[in-house]
């Protein structure tokens, strides 16, 4: 993505900012070829698989934890790097900027067809990227000896026996989280404040552990290429039900709440606070 425009000087940027700069690096989005998309998903995919790495290396390395507290911070924290690499780094990840692309839809200046071509070749690029890097993961891993197989099992089996309701609402959680971190880092003035924000908020994820559809790809396939007794159709109910849940988060309770009272209630705010100024 390209570097924002000029804010005005201040504290904080308005939430018309805001909304303007996601609107504006949705659109670029929208607009770019799709073979330049699919290479930032395919990077995206790869950058945050290593996620699902950094969570095997910790469980296996630390030789079982104290306690499930201490397991479920530790994962959230390292989980939370590979997010920094994405976002901070602004690859296409279908759950984060793919997401907020629905505000140039609410707004007008997109079509459904639009988003629908972003977000499916996002969404396909994410996923061949965690496929690729689980292969490599199951080559490589026990060969080195950083990761015990038996770590992506228990991965897996954190995001798998569920109804299909409950990994749905754990998907809404996780594609709001994301959904927020997009905003959160947008409101940002530097890069120290977004490295926090994309910490903080990601490390939930993590910690749940919540249903995320990129994240938990690579931890699924992982523990299937390594023979963990995950099946094919397993994955085929954790990715439909989770990538549904993702959309509902970040597409509705924060690009669609957020467009809804800025764009319906604060526009006329703005302009009433902003007036005097103008007439000075």
């Amino acid at each position: 993505m390209s570097s924002e425009p000029d804010e005005p000087s201040g504290a904080s940027l308005s939430y018309r900012n805001i909304l303007e700069r996601e609107m504006e690096n949705a659109l670029k989005e929208i607009h770019r070829p799709p073979k330049g998309v699919f290479l930032s998903g395919l990077s995206a995919g790869l950058n945050l698989s290593f996620g699902a790495l950094l969570m095997a290396m910790a469980l296996t390395f630390s030789g079982g934890f104290e306690s499930r507290l201490v397991q479920q911070v530790t994962l959230g924290g390292v989980s939370s790097i590979a997010f920094l690499f994405v976002v901070i780094g602004q690859t296409e990840l279908f759950t984060a900027h793919s997401t907020m692309a629905i505000l140039p839809v609410l707004d007008g200046r997109a079509t459904i067809g639009e988003l629908g071509r972003v977000w499916s070749v996002t969404f396909v690029a994410n996923l061949v990227g965690c496929a690729l890097f689980a292969a490599l993961i199951a080559l490589l891993g026990p060969q080195m000896g950083i990761i015990d197989t038996s770590a992506f099992g228990t991965l897996a089996s954190a995001l798998l026996p569920y109804s299909w309701w409950v990994i749905f609402l754990s998907g809404v959680v996780a594609g709001w989280l994301m959904g927020l971190v997009t905003w959160l880092s947008a409101a940002s003035r530097d890069t120290v404040s977004r490295i926090l924000f994309v910490i903080i908020v990601t490390s939930v994820i993590g910690f749940g552990p919540f249903h995320h559809s990129i994240l938990g790809t690579t931890e699924v396939l992982s523990a299937m290429f390594l023979g963990q007794g995950v099946s094919l159709g397993e994955y085929g109910h954790f990715i439909l039900w989770t990538t549904s849940g993702n959309i509902v988060g970040g597409a509705v309770f924060v690009g669609l709440l957020n467009y809804g009272h800025i764009a319906l209630a604060g526009e006329k705010q703005d302009v009433e606070f902003e007036a005097p100024e103008n007439n000075e």
